[in-house]
């Protein structure tokens, strides 16, 4: 196996370690609902389960979530093949996140058929949904990838401008 396999299965699995041991500490010392205020009106540490999606849009609809898993472990395959730490270190470490994302709440649904959630925000007065370090690792994947693809495109752009100059 290759030195980036190797980096990339270690960040893997610990991401994925701290997302299941945060949502079965909360799954078994809070009652589901029950709500800890961390900052007052902005951050509480709340129990939720949920089997949907982010908002809870497709709610119960378990076969929807696993074929979009299965599609995108097969697109982290492709996607995997250049990931490279010394050249391509935001491309990389966004697949990273999008993997250990896609893994730690896929073992939700597949175990419990829902998602444990608590990290629990108000902002400006809007209870944001409630999420987990796999929605972290999710979210802030997806910001880095499409960061480095318009970055990538940018400077692109920039060559073939300068090249027709």
């Amino acid at each position: 196996m290759k030195k980036k396999h190797y980096i990339i299965l270690a960040s893997v699995t610990l991401i994925v370690i701290l997302d299941q041991i945060t949502k079965q500490l909360i799954a078994n010392t809070m009652n589901q609902f029950e709500s800890i205020e961390v900052i007052k009106d902005f951050f509480y540490i709340s129990s939720h389960r949920n089997d949907g999606g982010a908002w809870g849009i497709l709610g119960g609809e378990m076969f929807i979530f696993f074929l979009i898993t299965a599609l995108a472990f097969g697109l982290f395959y492709y996607l995997i093949k250049e990931a490279d730490f010394d050249n391509k270190k935001l491309y990389s470490f966004s697949i990273v996140l999008l993997i250990a994302g896609a893994i730690g709440n896929f073992i939700d649904r597949l175990l419990f058929g829902y998602v444990v959630d608590f990290l629990d925000f108000y902002i400006f007065g809007y209870d944001f949904p409630t999420f987990n370090v796999a929605d972290i690792a999710l979210v802030v994947g997806v910001t880095i990838f499409a960061f480095d693809i318009l970055k990538e495109d940018l400077i692109n752009a920039r060559n073939k401008n300068r090249s027709r100059k």
